[in-house]
């Protein structure tokens, strides 16, 4: 590596007793490499995926194809990079302009849509139906998602049942708008009812008869006879129990579930699918086959799916009308033979196992039967799928590998993980993330906390952020336009839009690094989802996901925290995935990625084909560790002594080639396995693996600034420095540490992030094109009279005024300002003071909400969080002697808004759930979301306004 005399920041600041110190960059342009190097540099190249995408909602699809033309080209020149459609619920005093969901009208808008993206470099997807799951008119009462109903009646010998074997499903009925609606005003099918958007339907359970899968007949001797064909039409059964013994009858009924696509768009109204059922997936396909004939939709990239989502209170779609076949062919025995462990009525441990063996096939059948079909009919179409597993009642792992682009959401890392583990291990390119839902209450959003949360998403393994999201709205709609209940709000009628490509080229800087190369990490985490499953109880504990990270595997989440806090790089991994890795050359192989170490923490159940494949792997040589005990069982009842053997059998000689002990930290040391010390500093990461080396993204999630050398664990001769804020780049500072590693000097602020790429071999010498400064004296406040003039936005443009100290805009500048949403600009002449150093930072003080500013006529910098400053170097565009000063300001809509709900303006008006505050305190007398009584909120240039003398500090 080569050592340099000054460092690279990341753009860092702090305060030591008042003194302000700013890093920044230097010059624009970076050095120039050897020939034996293309641009060591330079940030890798840009594509439609490297930029963010954006949900994108159509309220009843309406507008013209020139409205969405229009409203296109803003998103790409805001640097989107790509849409998802999704149509939702329509607006009120606007039905005439609904389209219909896969219309030809409709069809023919999205083949306009299609050639607008080709036409300006804008991907588009596709959810698979409106709203969300899937479903809609064209499900038929025999497609639509079941649900299993167990009864038992007891029977003495030598009697008979007289009570008919009939059972009626519980009427249920939820809404999601304000409208409430009586199971008896209801039409079946849904599909009968007018109106299905006032209506606002997310379940409904009409009482219909259940259908009787099987009746089984168990005595106290042990007996068991099956009765389902005994059972005339009329439920009555024809059959004497036998003498000598008690009966107890267990029959199964299946019932429709009654989920229907919540958020439905116009056309899009109906039943959910039976997602456990690849025919009736097959029969929902072809709605779509039977609309794109004659319109040229191949140019899709991918098709959508959104979170599961088939529960509720009232219990989850958990059957299928072939289940027992299905069953019986999965876990190797009868289901109808095991109907009292089923219905909880055996021992203890028999039921529980039964009940884990149900899930397991439910999950086998979601994958099987609903992502695999989809994701070949995809293909066939020249399409992938895009999917969110988190929510079913699945193996989560499973379900995201079946996904070409697997999608997360949330704020967990650790569950972020889940979706980017299956990436890695499958070796797809992408994990796309749904980024910032209802990040704040409406309208309270900003750049920099979206920002905040993409940071979080690219810490859990997320490469492609999806913003959810954008709404269209045609050009012309009276002000705020078209809004999604559950959305950040970022739309062009937004004031935070003007300065929404700054976040964009943020993201798409870093995206280009994280889509690059692969994943580096050491370890694979055994994910338990067997002890998961083996919870008792009915319900939502058939999904994997509320236990592993909800508490009742604190262990198991406990260890995935831990390895994530100590700077341990692990991808989770499932049994099903753990069958395609190999140990070669010294490695675990699978998906293109090496992995040092497999680790099974404090599990309590292994199926005997892991636990061989477990022990083939430490018996060539692989490090397998077994932390806080061994896996006591298996899951599971079908031959269970028989499988209890193998394991036991397994177990026994991994415990002569595995690791195994209480203490993970020294048991991965002794596996060869090294964490990333930098946490210890307070920065997070993520690693990826390139051809001549490594990238580092790196967060600091601290409240004080890590300005300092940092050890890289991966070895490294050069490295260089990338601000994915500013797009700056150059030669890092780095050097070798005493134990030998090599370490690189970074200054990141609380929240700031930088990207470190370092080269296995020399790229050539040269001067930092981008130095670290430290303050060199005192800050020297600019003063004077500050002039501020609205140049856009609303409701109306305030007058201007002038100002010397400065204050929030809505003190300074009259009622208009108090009520205004928008850009002013600031101006002010000064004199350039003497300082210490002909390098400066300009610091802003406080903003609100996001900033460009000029110097002279020059844009110097774009901001839209904290530090708000920009680095003056010596040539740049602050001149000796007089100079303007104008910083453009945009503040947040919610001033704009909270005066619209004062003067009762009628702006929510849209079907469904309307526009719900997400907080209590927020919701008006109607129910729906209200800011009238928020107080107004700061906006403008809070400064002090200052000037800072750099210098460069002399490498250590």
């Amino acid at each position: 590596m080569t050592s340099q005399r000054s460092t690279w920041p990341c753009g860092a600041r702090h305060w030591l007793r008042g003194a302000l110190l700013l890093a920044g960059i230097l010059a624009a342009g970076a050095a120039t490499p050897p020939a034996a190097e293309t641009a060591p540099w330079n940030w890798p190249a840009v594509t439609a995926e490297t930029k963010p995408w954006s949900r994108w909602w159509w309220l009843g699809s309406i507008g013209t194809p020139r409205d969405f033309t229009v409203e296109m080209e803003k998103y790409a020149k805001a640097g989107l990079g790509g849409l998802e459609i999704t149509p939702i619920y329509g607006v009120r005093g606007q039905e005439d302009r609904f389209r219909p969901y896969l219309s030809p009208d409709w069809m023919k808008l999205l083949e306009h849509v299609l050639d607008e993206g080709e036409r300006l470099g804008l991907g588009i997807d596709m959810s698979t139906g409106t709203g969300w799951p899937f479903g809609g008119p064209w499900v038929t009462p025999e497609m639509a998602a079941r649900h299993v109903v167990v009864r038992s009646h007891e029977l003495a010998g030598g009697k008979r049942l007289t009570q008919p074997l009939v059972e009626t499903d519980r009427p249920v009925v939820r809404v999601a708008g304000p409208r409430r609606s009586r199971i008896e005003d209801l039409k079946d099918p849904v599909t009968a009812n007018a109106n299905l958007q006032d209506l606002a339907l997310d379940q409904v359970r009409f009482p219909r008869r259940l259908e009787l899968q099987a009746l089984v007949a168990h005595s106290g001797r042990g007996e068991r006879v099956d009765l389902t064909s005994r059972v005339n039409p009329d439920g009555l059964l024809d059959w004497t129990a036998p003498a000598g013994s008690d009966w107890v009858l267990y029959a199964v009924f299946q019932g429709w579930h009654g989920k229907q696509v919540e958020r439905a768009g116009p056309g899009g109204e109906g039943d959910v699918i039976d997602h456990f059922s690849s025919g009736t997936l097959a029969q929902y396909l072809q709605r779509f086959d039977t609309a794109a004939k004659g319109f040229r939709v191949d140019r899709l990239r991918a098709y959508f799916n959104d979170s599961y989502e088939v529960d509720d209170a009232s219990g989850e779609a958990n059957w299928t009308p072939r289940f027992f076949e299905e069953f019986r062919r999965r876990r190797g025995y009868d289901l109808r033979a095991e109907l009292p462990a089923f219905a909880g009525r055996d021992t203890p441990d028999r039921n529980v196992r039964v009940r884990s063996d149900h899930r397991e096939t439910v999950s086998d059948l979601l994958i099987e039967e609903f992502t695999l079909p989809w994701a070949a009919w995809a293909k066939r179409h020249g399409a992938i799928i895009r999917n969110q597993a988190h929510g079913s009642p699945a193996n989560l792992l499973d379900l995201y590998a079946a996904s070409d682009i697997p999608e997360t959401e949330g704020t967990n890392i650790v569950g972020m993980k889940f979706a980017s583990s299956a990436a890695n291990l499958t070796g797809r390119r992408l994990t796309s993330a749904e980024t910032a839902t209802w990040l704040d209450e409406h309208w309270l959003s900003s750049l920099g906390d979206i920002k905040r949360r993409v940071d979080q998403m690219f810490l859990g393994g997320v490469n492609h952020n999806c913003y959810h999201g954008t709404v269209f709205s045609p050009p012309g709609e009276p002000w705020p336009g078209h809004h999604f209940y559950a959305s950040v709000e970022l739309d062009p009628t937004n004031p935070i839009w003007a300065d929404a490509d700054v976040l964009n080229a943020y993201v798409t800087r870093c995206q280009s690094f994280l889509q690059a190369g692969r994943a580096d990490h050491d370890v694979l985490l055994y994910y338990p989802i067997h002890d998961a499953w083996a919870q008792p109880g009915p319900g939502r504990d058939a999904s994997a996901m509320p236990h592993f990270l909800g508490g009742a595997r604190p262990g198991a989440y406990g260890v995935a925290q831990m390895l994530q806090d100590r700077g341990y790089t692990f991808d989770f991994v499932s049994d099903r995935l753990l069958t395609g890795i190999e140990f070669r050359n010294g490695g675990l192989e699978i998906g293109g990625g090496r992995y040092r170490a497999i680790v099974v923490s404090d599990t309590k159940l292994m199926p005997a084909a892991t636990a061989a494949r477990l022990r083939k792997l430490a018996e060539a040589g692989a490090k397998v560790i077994f932390h806080r005990g061994w896996p006591a069982d298996v899951p599971g009842w079908g031959r269970l002594e028989e499988r209890r053997a193998e394991v036991r059998g397994h177990l026994q000689a991994l415990r002569a080639t595995a690791l195994a002990g209480e203490d993970l930290e020294a048991l991965l040391t002794q596996a060869g396995v090294s964490r990333e010390g930098l946490v210890d500093r307070g920065l997070q990461f993520v690693r990826r693996r390139l051809d001549r080396g490594h990238v580092y993204f790196l967060h600091n999630g601290t409240e004080k600034v890590v300005e300092d050398f940092v050890r890289l664990e991966v070895p490294f001769h050069d490295a260089g420095l990338f601000d994915p804020m500013t797009g700056k780049s150059g030669r890092a500072n780095s050097r070798r540490g005493a134990d030998g590693r090599g370490e690189v000097r970074v200054a990141l602020a609380p929240g700031e992030t930088c990207l470190i790429r370092t080269f296995e071999r020399s790229v050539g010498e040269g001067e930092s094109a981008s130095p670290t400064f430290r303050a060199a004296g005192p800050a020297v406040r600019l003063t004077g009279e500050w002039t501020v003039t609205f140049s856009s936005g609303g409701p109306s443009l305030p007058a201007p005024f002038r100002c010397r100290d400065l204050k929030t805009w809505t003190e300074l500048g009259g009622e208009a300002a108090r009520a205004f949403g928008g850009t002013a600009v600031y101006r002010l002449e000064f004199d350039r003071p003497v300082l210490d150093s002909a390098v400066c930072a300009l610091d802003l003080g406080r903003v609100a909400d996001s900033a460009r500013v000029r110097l002279n006529g020059t844009e110097v910098g774009a901001l839209i969080s904290a530090p708000w400053r920009v680095v003056l170097a010596p040539g740049s565009a602050l001149r000796p002697g007089r100079n303007v000063l104008e910083v453009a300001v945009t503040n947040l809509a919610a001033n704009r808004i909270a005066d619209l709900d004062r003067r009762d303006a009628t702006w929510k008006k849209f079907y469904n759930t309307n526009y719900p505050a997400r907080l209590a305190a927020n919701r008006g007398a109607d129910g729906n979301f209200s800011a009238a009584a928020w107080t107004p909120r700061e906006s403008g240039l809070l400064g002090p306004v200052t000037l800072v003398p750099l210098a460069v500090p002399a490498a250590r």
